[in-house]
C-alpha cells in the first residue's frame, strides 16, 4: 500500500484509438513530473485536482519525445483508489503504450498486480468488497442483462440491503445487552415481538436474494448447453443458425461432425455455452466412435440438452439410446425439419423420454426448422421459462450473481433460523444474541469485513491488469 503502482488500463493486446496508463499512490504526481513536459513549463504536482493537461512524454535522460499525450490529475481522496492518481492518455499502439509504461516504472512506480487498483479502492474504504467484485463482473458481462445485474451490484443494490439487515441485528443485540446489564432501567417488554418480526423480515429478504441466485448465475456464466442427436438430424445447422455463421461444416454425408465444436451465443439476453457433438450412432469408424463417446460424456456434464430429432423420420432404437443419454437433464427436444412431412409427434417424444424416467417439468418439445429459423423465438421463450428467467430479465429487483455471497447468506440464514427457534422456545437473550452476532458476521463477509487476506488476494487476482 505504500508503493506507487502503475499499469496499462486499456487493452495491452491490440491497437486502439487511445491507450491509458494509470498511476496511483503517494508519489504518482512526482513520478509523472519526471517524464511529462508541458509546452509552457510547470509541474503536474502544482496543478489542481481533476484537470487535464497537454504535453509530451519524454525520456528523462535524453529528453527524446516518446508521444504526444493528455494527462489527467486527480488528487486523493476523490479518486477511484482514494489515492493520488495520474492517467496518461497516449496514442493506442501497443508499442508506444508499453514504452510509456516502462518509462513510468523507471521513474519509480511498481507494476500493479491484477486487480490492485480495485483492491486499493476496497482497502481504502472507497467501495466494499461486494462492489469491488462487481467491477470484474461489469468488465466480463456478456449480455445487456448480465451487465445490468453487475451495474446494480456495483451501485450497491446488494450491499445496501445487507447493511440494513446488519444494522438492525446490531441494534437488537445492543439493546438486549444493555437490558441484561441494567434491567432496572431498560425493559425487555415488547422487544421479543419486535425481534421476531424483524428476524422473519430478514429471513424473507435473504430468501428472495437466494432465490435470485440461480438466475443470476446463468446471466453471469451462461448455461452449459449440449446439442445432441443422431447423424444428419440438423445439429450443426442449429449451431450455425444460433451463431449466425458457418461455424460447423454441414453436408448430407452422415458422420460429418466427428469432434465437439464449442461456441458462446446470446439468445434473448441469455448466454448459451454451446457444444455441438458428433451424431450418435453405432459405427465401426474408430474416429467417429471416439466422437460419439465424447458426445455422451458432454451430455453428462450439461445443464441443458438441445436434443435435435429429424421429425421427417420415425423414431428407432438409436433414438431411444439418445433419449437415455438426456435422462435427468433439462431437455428441449427440437422436432427439426418441420418443413417436411412429419413422422414424429410430440406425444411420441414424450412417450420415449418417459421410458427413461424424465419428468414432464424437465422436458419441452418444439417444432423447429434449422434451415429457416422457424422455432428460434419459441426456443428462447422456452429457455426463459425453464430457468424462471422471465421475471429477472424484466424487473429491476437486485439479483445475486456471486457464489461467495450466496455461501455467506446461507450461513446467515442458518444462524437466524436458530434465533427464530430460540425465540419460540423462550431461550435466554444472551444465547440468542450469540446466533444474531453470527448472522451479523456472515453478512459482513459479503461486504468484506473481517475477511481473510488470502481470500481477498484470490478475489482480486482474478481481475484483469490495470483494474
Amino acid at each position: 500500500m505504500e508503493d506507487t503502482i502503475a499499469a496499462i488500463s486499456t487493452s495491452a493486446t491490440g491497437s486502439g484509438g487511445i491507450g491509458i496508463i494509470r498511476i496511483s499512490g503517494e508519489n504518482a504526481l512526482e513520478i509523472a513530473d519526471k517524464i511529462f513536459r508541458m509546452p509552457a513549463g510547470g509541474k503536474l504536482s502544482d496543478k489542481d485536482s481533476h484537470t487535464i493537461h497537454y504535453g509530451h512524454i519524454c525520456d528523462p535522460e535524453t529528453n527524446e519525445v516518446t508521444d504526444e499525450v493528455l494527462v489527467s490529475v486527480m488528487r486523493a481522496p476523490r479518486t477511484f483508489t482514494a489515492e493520488d492518481t495520474v492517467e496518461i492518455n497516449c496514442h493506442g499502439g501497443m508499442f508506444v503504450t508499453k514504452k510509456i509504461l516502462s518509462e513510468v516504472l523507471d521513474a519509480g512506480a511498481r507494476l500493479a498486480e491484477p486487480g490492485e487498483f480495485t483492491k486499493r479502492a476496497f482497502l481504502n474504504g472507497r467501495i466494499d468488497l461486494s462492489e469491488a467484485e462487481a467491477v470484474a463482473d461489469v468488465i466480463n458481462a456478456k449480455t445487456q442483462q448480465s451487465l445490468k445485474a453487475s451495474v446494480g451490484q456495483l451501485g450497491g443494490s446488494i450491499s445496501e440491503r445487507v447493511k440494513i439487515m446488519r444494522d438492525g441485528l446490531l441494534d437488537h443485540v445492543a439493546f438486549m445487552e444493555a437490558a441484561m446489564d441494567d434491567p432496572e432501567h431498560i425493559s425487555m417488554e415488547g422487544h421479543v415481538d419486535t425481534l421476531k418480526k424483524d428476524v422473519n423480515d430478514y429471513l424473507a429478504e435473504m430468501q428472495r436474494l437466494l432465490d435470485s441466485f440461480e438466475g443470476g448465475r446463468i446471466l453471469k456464466e451462461g448455461i452449459q448447453t449440449v446439442i445432441l442427436g443422431k447423424t444428419n438430424a440438423g445439429k450443426s445447422s442449429l449451431l450455425n443458425l444460433m451463431t449466425g455463421s458457418d461455424t460447423a461444416i454441414v453436408t448430407d454425408i452422415e458422420g460429418t461432425t466427428r469432434d465437439t465444436v464449442k461456441e458462446q451465443v446470446s439468445l434473448g439476453g441469455i448466454v448459451l455455452n454451446l457444444t455441438d457433438t458428433a451424431g450418435i450412432r453405432k459405427t465401426d469408424d474408430k474416429v467417429e466412435a471416439i466422437g460419439v463417446e465424447k458426445a455422451l460424456e458432454h451430455a453428462q456434464m450439461a445443464d441443458l440438452i438441445l436434443l435435435v430429432t429429424d421429425a421427417s423420420k420415425p423414431l428407432d432404437e438409436e433414438s431411444g439410446e439418445i433419449f437415455q443419454a438426456a435422462a435427468g437433464k433439462k431437455t428441449i427436444v427440437l422436432l427439426n425439419k418441420s418443413d417436411l412431412s412429419p413422422q414424429v409427434t410430440e406425444e411420441d417424444i414424450r412417450d420415449a423420454l418417459g421410458k427413461t424416467g424424465q419428468t414432464e417439468s424437465e422436458v419441452s418439445v418444439i417444432r423447429f426448422c434449422a434451415k429457416s429459423g422457424d422455432g428460434l423465438k419459441e426456443l428462447e421463450e422456452c429457455i426463459k421459462e425453464m430457468y424462471d428467467l422471465g421475471e429477472i430479465l424484466e424487473n429491476d429487483s437486485p439479483v445475486m450473481i456471486n457464489g461467495r455471497h450466496r455461501e455467506c447468506l446461507l450461513q446467515a440464514v442458518k444462524s437466524l433460523e436458530l434465533v427464530k427457534d430460540a425465540l419460540a422456545a423462550d431461550v435466554s437473550e444472551d444465547l440468542i444474541s450469540v446466533d444474531m452476532m453470527d448472522a451479523y458476521v456472515s453478512l459482513g463477509k459479503i461486504l468484506g469485513e473481517d475477511i481473510e487476506d488470502d481470500l481477498a488476494d484470490r478475489i482480486f487476482e482474478k481481475f484483469c491488469m490495470g483494474k
